[in-house]
């Protein structure tokens, strides 16, 4: 199979390698490519150097991320892999390396903050997992647990419970072929993250011998962790809310040698060190380090334990059986490895095997250790090993997963509001002929099973004005559907936003919570009422607070500043960049990103009530997998394929997204073939174009059996053999072969390579992006000055349109001519090393490059 990438019309790619190296080696080419900014952004998060580009807004992450020791956890995490997961995700990094520098060309961000590249480490997919994902079970959410019972008193820890969307949360469900038009399973859902730019999902398609699987990937991580199907069976995930990270109170001594800590055995060392993060704009920060026997100190006197840097795993083998998986047995058997974040799962295949299950590592401890911060000293919090086993479900129905406290209540103690998984369950149960074309009915579904909280404070006011008076009653005739267009919609969340700003008042002395920066979003508590609410307007633990006479004044603020907009004119797509720069390039035409729905909604479009209508989370992607027909399956992302702004694929997806379309995950594609012409003067036009091994062999054979290409070392082989050696280098990703020819006229072959995969590498130093180049211009009379325009040309090819930063030639140092010509070409020489060939062959080779 030979190695290729095709796209289809909305420039998802489709990589096609000989083997399961070659093909990841392939994905991380093209991560490196299409999303360069995005995964150097996400590394540099890992390291804790990201405010060294960014500025100060970055600094407060860059402490947590030292402090937490987010990457000496990602490296123990891929020294524990098995050979063959660790060989596969080298493979990957080894091909990010090579097109990094390339893709950083491309892309903006770079000359916008000066931000240079540096070589990836192998572990460095596993930081950049870890960083993505290190939040995500909301261990913050115990500071102000801990901060509202110092404040409010023991009887408010639950106070702000919410049931509600402010962890990342997910809608997925699974519609068995009892309840589909085709009698086979249907998989479907939408991931809710905050929508960035570039997106954090990127579909892909991976094919080769052994697995031909699509899905979507997260750009810096091989493989299809989250969602996939690869013919015979499909799967996805959502947040199942667990909680698996602790905090705990931690008293420290100095000592002579160092530091101890209070634990439950009394005082033990712990481990101390100091780093830089440096500012861009400001002073370094100096950051003290610690870990005790728990874990990182990453607030004053509070220390995080957290399972990959327990136990040294990650799950990342779960990643790559995954893409080799066939039946539901075999994706049941790949998430047994996974361990953060914990998921919940479904999957279904084309045998009839539906699985409903539980996925990660969740500790056994007391529940207190779930809802605040405990004191590292009582021996009562320690971790007593596994949750084990992991709660699963049998199939008889439909299922839905909406991070409610369902499947995963007895490994959480917070999850989403019950709106979005009822509403699912009671679509998909109202009829048995779905079809996959059906999907976005449910996915685009904008019921808001929450409002009734908020208008049933409204029924029984007396003593409103006529126009309170009239749009409660249009309140009370409204469907509750958070539709773009309406504004009735728009008018019930200017209450609700209202009535969340008049509660938060009665709860100033929780602000000012004595945290790091990084926390601080999670000690607001606006932001807490806001997703609280539902269970503030129903508590009597808030006697103090009238919130019918509130809701009166709400309602009251609202009628006299009707008639309000539609509810989309203020609810509209914010995007997150790193920047803070548009969706939209200089020059190109800009339009409206309203979006229906609300955070209860299955369309959930999360915006914070009180603060704003603007909306920063919503769904990552969508999908629906078919098991009956996977060139059915469907998909779509917020922005596009491209994370460059500016590319045609960057946003071309936008409006099919905002108004909930999939477009066909198997669409016809194209093969991306690199193609390059220049006009020279004095020259002619230089046409560079991949040789084709069937229909250029005559060519390649007469030139490289040539006399003037003995150094080829080729003259010897046959008509056979030298096209199993061109259909190989075809094969490979690491190798490619062009034609060049001028005027029309084959002139010459230039043959390319990655030097992390050639013999060469290992004879001299490589740089990340080097690229080995093999030219052997065609028998000929010569022309003066023809070599050197040619190589010009070359470099103007490989700098300008492969992206690389530095040619590297190594000729035999016998060919005294091609290193004289290679050097008056401007390259300059290096060092003479021997190259050892897989059949033995040496030669003695002088090295020579050519930088941008």
């Amino acid at each position: 199979m030979n190695a290729r990438v095709f796209r289809d019309t909305y420039g998802v790619p489709q990589l096609q390698a000989g083997d399961p190296l070659a093909l990841v080696y392939l994905q991380g080419v093209n991560a490196a490519r299409d999303r360069a900014w995005q995964i150097e952004l996400e590394r540099r998060r890992c390291l804790g150097t990201s405010a060294a580009f960014l500025g100060p807004e970055a600094a407060g992450w860059d402490v947590f991320a030292r402090q937490a020791r987010l990457a000496d956890t990602a490296q123990r995490c891929f020294e524990s892999l098995d050979v063959e997961t660790r060989e596969w995700v080298s493979a990957y990094v080894d091909g990010v390396n090579h097109a990094l520098p390339g893709g950083a060309l491309r892309a903006p961000e770079f000359t916008q903050t000066g931000l240079t590249l540096e070589k990836w480490e192998p572990w460095t997919p596993l930081g950049i997992w870890l960083a993505v994902h290190i939040l995500f079970a909301g261990f913050p959410s115990k500071l102000w647990r801990t901060h509202v019972a110092e404040q409010l008193g023991e009887s408010s820890l639950d106070l702000f419970t919410s049931e509600g969307p402010h962890g990342a949360g997910s809608n997925g469900w699974l519609i068995p072929g009892t309840h589909t038009a085709s009698g086979q399973a249907i998989v479907a859902g939408d991931p809710h993250r905050y929508v960035e730019s570039p997106g954090v999902y990127q579909q892909i398609r991976l094919t080769c011998p052994e697995y031909d699987v699509f899905g979507l990937a997260v750009p810096g991580i091989p493989g299809l962790a989250h969602f996939g199907h690869t013919g015979s069976v499909a799967w996805s995930i959502t947040n199942a809310m667990a909680d698996y990270q602790d905090l705990y109170f931690e008293q420290l001594r100095p000592t002579a040698s160092g530091v101890e800590a209070l634990g439950p055995d009394g005082w033990k060392p712990a481990t101390v060190h100091t780093e830089v993060v440096e500012v861009a704009g400001a002073d370094p920060l100096s950051v003290e380090v610690t870990e005790t026997e728990r874990g990182p100190i990453i607030q004053p006197g509070i220390s995080l334990r957290y399972p990959p840097r327990v136990t040294g795993r990650l799950g990342f083998e779960a990643a790559y059986r995954l893409l080799q998986a066939t039946s539901v047995a075999d994706v049941d058997a790949a998430f047994d490895k996974w361990v953060e974040p914990v998921n919940v799962v479904l999957a279904a295949d084309t045998a009839g095997g539906l699985l409903h299950r539980t996925a990660g590592v969740v500790p056994r401890r007391p529940r207190e250790n779930m809802l605040r911060v405990v004191p590292a000293w009582e021996a009562e919090h320690q971790w007593e090993g596994w949750q084990a086993p992991m709660p699963r479900a049998d199939v008889d129905g439909p299922v839905v997963m909406a991070n409610a406290r369902e499947l995963a209540a007895s490994l959480g103690v917070e999850f989403a509001a019950p709106h979005r998984a009822n509403r699912i369950r009671e679509l998909v149960n109202a009829r048995d002929d779905w079809s996959v074309d059906d999907m976005p009915d449910i996915h685009r579904d904008t019921y808001l099973g929450s409002a009734g909280s908020v208008l049933d404070l409204l029924t029984g006011l007396d003593d409103l004005s006529t126009r309170a008076v009239a749009l409660r009653t249009e309140l009370f005739a409204w469907d509750r559907h958070m539709d773009a267009t309406s504004t009735t919609a728009s008018s019930y969340a200017a209450i609700r936003k209202a009535l969340v700003s008049r509660i938060t008042d009665h709860f100033s002395m929780l602000e000012n919570a004595d945290v790091t920066e990084i926390f601080a979003p999670w000690m607001d508590p606006l932001t807490h009422v806001s997703f609280a609410l539902e269970n503030l307007l129903a508590t009597d633990l808030i006697p103090q607070v009238n919130v019918r006479w509130l809701a009166r004044e709400a309602l009251e603020e609202v009628a006299a500043n009707s008639p309000r907009p539609p509810w989309g004119e203020t609810h509209q797509l914010t995007p997150l960049h790193a920047l803070r720069g548009s969706v939209f390039a200089p020059g190109e035409e800009r339009f409206d990103l309203e979006l229906s729905g609300d955070h209860h909604c299955v369309m959930s479009t999360s915006s914070l009530p009180g603060l704003t209508d603007l909306c920063v989370r919503a769904s990552a992607a969508r999908y629906a997998w078919d098991l009956a027909d996977r060139s059915a399956s469907g998909w779509v992302v917020p922005l596009g394929a491209s994370g460059v702004l500016g590319d045609p694929h960057h946003h071309d997806q936008l409006r099919l997204w905002l108004r909930g379309v999939l477009t066909p995950a198997d669409g016809a594609v194209v093969r991306e073939d690199t193609e390059f012409t220049s006009v020279v003067e004095g020259l002619g036009t230089v046409r560079i174009s991949e040789a084709v091994p069937a229909r250029d062999l005559d060519l390649v054979h007469e030139w490289v059996t040539a006399e003037r290409a003995s150094y080829w070392g080729m003259g010897a082989l046959s008509r056979e053999e030298i096209a199993r050696t061109y259909e190989f280098l075809d094969s490979v990703p690491t190798h490619h072969v062009y034609v060049v020819r001028l005027d029309e006229l084959p002139v010459a072959l230039l043959q390319t390579y990655d030097p992390q995969a050639d013999p060469a590498g290992e004879a001299y130093d490589i740089e990340p992006g080097d690229l080995g180049v093999h030219l052997l211009i065609a028998p000929g009379h010569p022309r003066p000055g023809f070599t050197g325009q040619l190589v010009g040309a070359l470099g103007r090819f490989i700098f300008g349109v492969l992206g690389h930063p530095r040619i590297v030639v190594e000729p035999d140092i016998r060919n005294t001519a091609a290193i004289a010509r290679f050097h008056r070409s401007g390259f300059v020489l290096g060092p003479q090393s021997k190259i050892t060939y897989p059949d033995g062959a040496t030669k003695i080779a002088q090295f020579a490059f050519l930088s941008r």
